[in-house]
């Protein structure tokens, strides 16, 4: 199986930054997609950015000119640049990674990180 690692996570203050990590770890496998979610206490989990083999990116409305997203293929790495933060960004942000294995190239496996939390708060 694909095992994935985040780090990053904290506390900061409103305005400030944080820049997530998420490596995956595992052998015979191309990643298809690679995403960021999060989840509020008492909120259900919300993508919040996305990125495409082809390398194209989505950011949820509420983080768009504040988030980017990219991705190191050499280290099988995506990365959550998070600027500007505000108090409602608060969350446990979870990885989400999209893969497809050489043994089973029909079909698609998906893998989820431990979460790193988020904290805005002054």
């Amino acid at each position: 199986q694909v095992r994935l690692v985040e780090s990053g996570g904290g506390l900061v203050q409103p305005g400030g930054s944080l820049r997530l990590s998420c490596a995956a770890s595992g052998s015979l496998f191309s990643i298809n997609a690679m995403g960021w979610y999060r989840q509020a206490p008492g909120k259900g989990r919300e993508l919040v950015a996305g990125i495409t083999s082809g390398g194209s990116t989505n950011i949820v409305v509420s983080a768009k000119g504040r988030f980017t997203i990219s991705r190191d293929n050499a280290k099988n790495t995506v990365y959550l640049q998070m600027n500007s933060l505000k108090p409602e960004d608060t969350a446990m942000y979870y990885c989400n990674i999209v893969v497809r294995f050489t043994a089973h190239p029909t079909r698609e496996y998906t893998y989820w990180g431990q979460g790193t939390q988020v904290t805005v708060s002054s």
